[in-house]
């Protein structure tokens, strides 16, 4: 994707990820350039008239009761933006602030905010040339949206505050700004509001999640199916007819994806017959399409939250098409604030019964012929029994992430902010517990690699046997202990990367 078009129209999914982690550049539509200039005229029509409007001329929040005169209009908006970069702790990440300005912008470009035209190709014009204000993880309560996360952004427009070049390196922004040929705003009526009054920052992260958890998935499945084969389990629990029973579509895509990744494969059949004793699979092998597949819908909703959001302009005050400026609540991060603390509840359910089957094949009692914790030589060897106990703790961590962040509320803004959303701690803890999905399903991908090679001269399907010859490029076969950490590591980036293709 070379470039992502911004107007009215709704961004997509796929357009964020292409612009936060990709190199896609933006460009702004005839139909925005026309919306903002007739927007901006309205804005500039009430910054003129006697009778006060918020936003405009008066003070923000709990100091809306003052009216502000024309000539500290424009110290009042830079005002705005340096007093709320009042962020603090770690720098957030790259992709995060970048699919932040670009949903800000999108909004600004719709004509629903009342900011110039030069506003909007200015801070086109930053995105593009990869440059990055220093975003800090606290400071947004998500609600008169993502106030402090969009303040720094908005702030670098202005050139004050630090950035990342499109290098990487930590610079000012009047000099980054300069490197690039940018002249810095000077804000006017209305704009300093309207650059940070947003939930861009959470439903970034929302986007980005989703992108990570739909690949995630489809690696769930791989994973559980190779330890289902490995654990010498059945595929007929995965037959169609079972799932059409109790029509979940997740439930049915992941039971049709893990039969088709059983499909072809020796060990499986070499216990079909009739001398098979086995009357039932665990729960962690029979059930992972049911567990999975209820993680598919979830996200499938998020999905259809973040879409609408994607398509909504949210501001406050807000212009609308017949000049009348008003105020709303649309900035409140309630909705997206759910969906980010609902999916972090599949996500610690799915690590959850990854790291129950990598368990069953490390235990000799359960693993039906499989060495005690897949170790050359047991005793001498631990094999992979603690990369068991690392999928354990990250697990009980997960557990921890999935404890909901928008059920708390602290009053702000002199208690005219008396209830807020936190979907940006939300959407903070999410991301953390998506990278903790990954090494725990890098893990469960070793260690089912390793059993399967464990079962030869008996071969695995052609789908598992070709997830363990990826894996073996990096990562070599079953042998004395090694240091486990860089395999781990290794199985993580084959994840992060997208292959193999039966992903």
């Amino acid at each position: 994707m070379q470039h992502v078009e911004l107007g009215p129209k709704a961004l997509t999914r796929d357009e964020v990820a292409a612009v936060a982690r990709g190199s896609a550049a933006v460009r702004l539509t005839g139909e925005a350039r026309e919306a903002v200039a007739a927007a901006r005229a309205h804005i500039e029509r009430l910054a003129s008239a006697e009778r006060p409007t918020y936003g405009v001329s008066t003070g923000f929040g709990a100091l809306a009761v003052r009216h502000i005169p024309p000539d500290r209009r424009a110290a009042l908006q830079q005002a705005l933006v340096r007093s709320h970069a009042a962020g603090a702790g770690p720098e957030v990440e790259r992709e995060v602030v970048r699919a932040l300005v670009l949903l800000r912008l999108r909004t600004l470009a719709s004509g629903h905010t009342g900011v110039r035209p030069e506003t909007v190709e200015t801070m086109a014009a930053a995105l593009n040339a990869g440059i990055t204000p220093v975003v800090h993880e606290f400071g947004s309560l998500g609600c008169s949206g993502d106030l402090a996360p969009l303040s720094a952004a908005a702030l670098a427009l202005t050139g004050e505050g630090m950035v990342r070049d499109a290098a990487g390196d930590l610079v000012p922004a009047a000099d980054a700004l300069a490197a690039a040929g940018i002249t810095p705003l000077r804000l006017a009526e209305k704009e300093g509001l309207a650059l940070i009054n947003g939930t861009d920052g959470m439903l970034g992260m929302l986007v980005l999640a989703i992108h990570d958890l739909r690949h995630l998935l489809d690696v769930a499945d791989l994973t559980a199916a190779m330890s289902v084969e490995a654990l010498l389990g059945t595929d007929r629990v995965f037959a169609a007819d079972l799932h059409a029973l109790r029509p979940h579509p997740g439930q049915g895509r992941s039971a049709q994806r893990m039969a088709d990744i059983l499909a072809g494969s020796e060990i499986v059949a070499s216990h079909r017959g009739p001398d098979c004793n086995r009357v039932q699979d665990a729960y962690s092998l029979r059930c992972s399409p049911q567990v999975h597949g209820a993680a598919r819908d979830t996200v499938a909703h998020a999905e259809t939250v973040a879409d609408r959001e994607l398509a909504s302009a949210v501001d406050n005050p807000v212009v609308l098409a017949d000049g009348r400026v008003e105020s709303n609540g649309n900035f409140h991060g309630a909705p997206i604030a759910y969906v980010l603390d609902f999916l972090a509840i599949p996500v610690a359910d799915v690590a959850s019964i990854a790291e129950r089957r990598t368990d069953r094949m490390l235990d000799v009692n359960r693993s039906h012929g499989l060495p005690p914790f897949l170790a050359d030589d047991p005793g001498v060897d631990s094999g992979h029994m603690i990369a068991q106990y690392t999928q354990a703790a990250i697990v009980s961590e997960l557990k921890r992430l999935a404890v909901p962040a928008s059920v708390d509320s602290i009053p702000s803004s002199a208690m005219q902010e008396d209830h807020v959303s936190m979907g940006w701690s939300a959407a903070r803890k999410l991301r953390k517990a998506v990278d903790g999905l990954r090494t725990v399903l890098a893990i469960e991908y070793l260690t089912a690699a390793r059993a399967l090679d464990l079962r030869a001269p008996l071969k695995p399907a052609p789908a598992t046997a070709a997830a363990v010859a990826r894996l073996r490029e990096v990562v070599p076969g079953p042998g004395p202990d090694r240091h486990l950490a860089p395999e781990i590591a290794a199985a993580e980036a084959i994840i992060r990367n997208g292959a193999p293709q039966s992903w």
